[in-house]
């Protein structure tokens, strides 16, 4: 069971309105899904994290075909974990003499994720059971992300009706923006429903206490990265002691010792890490271990394409407690084209018994958005 190739698609899909964030805005659904074929023919699939910058597709595809799919192929698959560690073994020094250690932890991400669906499809397995899950986890919670800054009300009423009954809002914008879509937000869901916050790194400790502040009058659940992912733990730890909301964070967490340390303070309640951009599947299920020793949840963060969707739903699954899976709001086709639909009961997607990810991605029907192959 050796790796024989690895294939990259670039896709880009036009939308009708920009999706709006605090650190940036996408006027496109990009997507940079890869596939993983052994010598016996049998393939994974994964997808790397590219939504920003503006070229970042382009630019992670090039590295796989130049630098990372050399050092891939002839290496043994069947041990998902020590294909990851050899890999970044083999590109640590590369990867900090080119200042790039995030770009090629999002590739190695998805090579991860591919490994793992090839193993489960070698196996005859659903994914979330090969990670270790028991029929009683397949039935995971989601909530909607992406709402805001503009039509909050609308959105969350869609996708009220649609099952979900859990919302994350964006918030960063001013002060008085912030406020009245979390009031919107809450108006449209009522009183039953779930609220989380999402600031995308905007603020400074005393801003985020202030806004934080105002903000828990509408019962978040939790507030997800108030501050720079970088910013000094005592000023996380201020954040949540004075706050008033539970923090939330990881996707801009790079290497497990980050992760380690942020659970160690203890400023976090919720941890998130993306299996896309650091770790795959076999780094973040060591960081749940780490999160169940710190008494915080793991909710995969993810906002791309059907690819890592379906991973992070499996990756979910198979830690059996009663976190959440991310699911973005906004219109991807790169998302619904892939994963396929969606039927959700009370806010629960349940997985099947397909093999792997349990889809593949037909890329005839996503050949209009083909930017690369």
């Amino acid at each position: 069971m050796t790796i024989s190739r690895i294939d990259a698609w670039v896709f880009r899909a036009p939308i009708d309105r920009p999706v709006r964030a605090a650190v940036g805005t996408l006027r496109d659904r990009p997507a940079l899904f890869i596939r993983l074929t052994d010598d016996d023919g049998a393939t994974g699939w994964g997808e790397v994290f590219c939504n920003f910058p503006q070229v970042g597709a382009e630019h992670r595809a090039r590295l796989i075909d130049s630098v990372v799919g050399p050092l891939l192929v002839g290496r043994p698959a069947a041990d998902p974990p020590l294909l990851h560690a050899g890999l970044a073994a083999a590109l640590r020094r590369l990867a900090i003499q080119c200042g790039e250690p995030g770009p090629f932890a999002q590739i190695l991400g998805a090579i991860d994720q591919a490994a793992w669906d090839l193993l489960a499809r070698r196996r005859r397995l659903p994914l979330w059971r090969v990670l270790g899950g028991a029929s009683a986890s397949r039935s995971v919670r989601v909530y909607a992300s992406g709402l805001g800054p503009q039509g909050v009300a609308e959105m969350a009423g869609s996708k009220r009706d649609q099952g979900f009954r859990a919302f994350k809002l964006k918030v960063g914008f001013d002060p008085g923006t912030d406020l009245d879509n979390a009031r919107q937000l809450r108006d449209a869901i009522g009183n039953d429903a779930l609220l989380m916050l999402d600031a995308n790194q905007a603020w400074d400790a005393a801003q985020a206490v202030d806004r934080l502040r105002e903000l828990s009058a509408f019962a978040p659940v939790w507030a997800e990265e108030p501050l720079a992912a970088d910013e000094p733990l005592e000023a996380w730890t201020r954040v949540a002691r004075e706050g008033g909301i539970p923090l939330a964070a990881g996707e801009n967490m790079l290497g497990e010792a980050a992760f380690a340390e942020a659970l160690a303070s203890g400023h976090l309640r919720y941890i998130q890490p993306d299996v896309g951009k650091w770790g795959g599947l076999s780094g973040s299920l060591r960081i749940a271990r780490l999160a169940a020793a710190h008494d915080a949840t793991l909710c995969p963060h993810w906002l791309g394409g059907g690819i890592g969707l379906a991973a992070s739903m499996h990756l979910r699954a198979a830690l059996g407690d009663d976190g959440f899976v991310e699911v973005d709001s906004n219109p991807n086709p790169l998302r619904e084209g892939v994963f396929g639909p969606m039927p959700l009961r009370e806010g629960r997607y349940e997985l099947s018994d397909a093999s792997g990810l349990g889809i593949e991605p037909d890329l005839a029907a996503l050949s209009a958005f083909l930017i690369r192959h």
